[in-house]
C-alpha cells in the first residue's frame, strides 16, 4: 500500500480509499474483481468523471467492470465530491491532470493489482484528461474515453451572443475574485436557456437528473467556479493523441451532441495510431443514464476484454 494513503472496509462489495494528490485529501472507492484471475492480479479500470462530476455517478458501471473480473477505483476530484481542497467547486486542468497521476499511482500499489494492466476511463471533460495522462504514460495498457472533451466548438448551438458575453462576464468576475483572494463567483452548471450557466439547454432538468443522480443522494452541486473555464480555452487533449500507443476506444456520439460535438472529439480516434471510433444516436447526457449507459458499458466490456 502506498505512503500516505488510508482503506477503510465498507459492509458493502466496495472499499473506500483516500490518497494524496498536490496537496490535496482524494477519497475514492475500490470495487474487487468479482472472480479472482487464476493466473496472477487482476486488471484495474481507474474511473473519473468530466467537468463537474462526482464519482457516485460512476457506480453503476464501476459494478458492471467488477462483475466482467476488473479491479475499478473510482474517485472525486480536488475541490469537488468527498474529496478535500479549496475553493469548492474550482475546476483546474493542471489539478485534475495530477490527480489522475495519483490516482494511477494509488492503483499500481494495491494488492492485488496487476501494475502494468492499468486501463484508464474517463468521460466528457475526463475523456479529455485520460488522452493527455495516457499520452505520458506508456504503461497505460488501455484507454476508454467517452464523449471527450477536445476543445470548445466555434458556436455553441443554442447560446446566443449576448449569453456568451455574459458567461465571459461571469468569468472575469470570478477571476478577479481569485486574484484577490475571494469566495468564487459562482453559477450554474446546468441552468435553462438565457440564464447564464456552463450548460443552458430546454432539457435542463433532465441534464441535471443525469448528474445527480436518481436517488436524489449524490454529492454532485448544479454549481461551479466559471474561471475554470479560462483554461479550458487552451486545452486540446488531441494534440497528444498521436503520442498513445496502447488501444483507445473512443465512445463519440453522432448526432446530438451539443457539449463535445463529435467533430472535434472525433479527431481524437483519428489521430492516435490505435484508435477506435464507436458512434451511438443519444445526447451527451444520455450517457449517464439507462438504457444508453447499459449498452455502451457492454461494448467497453468487451473492448477492455480484448485489450487488458
Amino acid at each position: 500500500m502506498p505512503l500516505g494513503c488510508v482503506v477503510v472496509r465498507e459492509k458493502s462489495e466496495r472499499t473506500r480509499v483516500s490518497f494524496n494528490s498536490g496537496g490535496a485529501e482524494l477519497v475514492g472507492y475500490l470495487y474487487h474483481a468479482a472472480a479472482g484471475n487464476a493466473d496472477g492480479d487482476d486488471p484495474c479500470v481507474v474511473m473519473g468523471h468530466g467537468f463537474s462530476g462526482t464519482q457516485d455517478r460512476l457506480f453503476v458501471g464501476a459494478q458492471r467492470f467488477a462483475g466482467a473480473s476488473f479491479a475499478v477505483l473510482t474517485f472525486d476530484y480536488r475541490n469537488f465530491g468527498e474529496s478535500g481542497g479549496q475553493p469548492r467547486q474550482l475546476v483546474s486542468i493542471e489539478g485534475k491532470l495530477e490527480d489522475w497521476r495519483a490516482a494511477i499511482r494509488f492503483a499500481r500499489g494495491l494488492e492485488g493489482v496487476d501494475p502494468e494492466r492499468i486501463a484508464l476511463w474517463g468521460s466528457s471533460l475526463g475523456g479529455g484528461h485520460v488522452v493527455c495522462v495516457a499520452a505520458e504514460e506508456p504503461r497505460i495498457a488501455a484507454v476508454v474515453a467517452q464523449i471527450p472533451f477536445n476543445g470548445y466548438p466555434r458556436r455553441v448551438e443554442g447560446r446566443s451572443p449576448l449569453d456568451s458575453l455574459k458567461l465571459l462576464w461571469a468569468m472575469g468576475i470570478d477571476a478577479t475574485r481569485g486574484i484577490l483572494g475571494r469566495p468564487p463567483h459562482y453559477i450554474p452548471m446546468v441552468g435553462k436557456p438565457g440564464e447564464v450557466a456552463v450548460t443552458a439547454t430546454p432539457q435542463a432538468q433532465e441534464h441535471i437528473a443525469a448528474l445527480s443522480g436518481e436517488s436524489g443522494h449524490s454529492l454532485w452541486r448544479n454549481e461551479v467556479a466559471p474561471r475554470g473555464l479560462i483554461s479550458m480555452m487552451r486545452y486540446r487533449p488531441g494534440d497528444e493523441a498521436h503520442r498513445l500507443r496502447m488501444p483507445l476506444l473512443l465512445v463519440c456520439i453522432a448526432e446530438h451532441d451539443l457539449e463535445t460535438p463529435e467533430e472535434l472529439s472525433r479527431q481524437i480516434a483519428e489521430r492516435a495510431p490505435r484508435g477506435e471510433l464507436r458512434r451511438y444516436p443519444v445526447s451527451h447526457f444520455d450517457f449517464y443514464r439507462d438504457p444508453v449507459r447499459q449498452r455502451v458499458l457492454a461494448d467497453k466490456i468487451d473492448f477492455l476484454r480484448m485489450h487488458v
